[in-house]
């Protein structure tokens, strides 16, 4: 089964440059250790809640933007050994003394992936949504998933993935935990959807929403979404195929 580190992060706007440069240092490293893929999503359309939402999520600042990244293995034995790799290799540590946000408010996990319909094509845009769903639901949120899925390739979305949380930390300050207000019996789970371009997203999401089979009544949803965060993505790095 795939397995993904999935994270939300603030970066100051100032620094985006900067960031960038990080992630690059990464990536020879995340592969050397095994990592299938990584990807950076700046964020570009990231709406306030009224509950929660991905600013709050990771105490993002006015002048700070959020970020949603992830890191593709292929399988949970994989991420395991690429995570032990990573903490023994030297320049992890250099880098991670240069970085250029706040890494205490970083939230992050490991997601097994329970839906992955369509391939990549190295996408231009993201939408990227975290959700909490109860345990003893996983299968009827899984087979939602799957028709949502179908409606949103349908209508120009490259690949949908769903992400079932299963090594998600409880932090100090933020965790995926807290930005969903997770009951105990509740799980977060890490998705996203891939478009070719904002353009292709924006009329690809109307279109979805207007489509019959997305109108599921509120009280047959498996999940509160209410507490769902979320938010478009403009993507900064992508090392598939690099």
């Amino acid at each position: 089964m795939r397995y993904i580190d999935g994270f939300v992060s603030a970066v100051p706007i100032a620094n985006r440059q900067a960031y960038l440069d990080h992630a690059r240092l990464c990536a020879p490293i995340l592969r050397d250790c095994g990592a299938a893929r990584q990807v950076e999503g700046w964020g570009d359309q990231v709406p306030d809640g009224k509950t929660n939402d991905l600013k709050r999520a990771v105490l993002a600042a006015p002048d700070e933007a959020v970020l949603l990244s992830w890191i593709e293995y292929p399988d949970r034995a994989a991420r395991d050994a690429a995570s032990a790799a990573m903490m023994a290799d030297p320049r992890m540590e250099q880098i991670g003394a240069t970085a250029p946000f706040d890494g205490a408010r970083m939230i992050y996990g490991g997601f097994a992936v329970v839906v992955d319909e369509g391939a990549s094509d190295r996408p231009g845009y993201v939408d990227g949504y975290v959700v909490p769903v109860p345990a003893a639901k996983r299968d009827a949120y899984v087979e939602l998933a799957l028709q949502a899925a179908q409606v949103f390739r349908d209508h120009g979305a490259s690949r949908v993935v769903e992400a079932w949380g299963d090594d998600v930390p409880h932090g100090k300050r933020t965790d995926f935990h807290r930005a969903t207000i997770a009951q105990d019996d509740e799980v977060p789970v890490f998705s996203w959807i891939e478009w070719p371009s904002r353009e292709a997203r924006d009329a690809g999401v109307a279109a979805a929403m207007a489509d019959p089979r997305m109108q599921t009544p509120p009280a047959d949803q498996p999940f509160d979404g209410r507490r769902m965060i979320y938010g478009g993505f403009a993507v900064i790095l992508d090392t598939q195929g690099a």
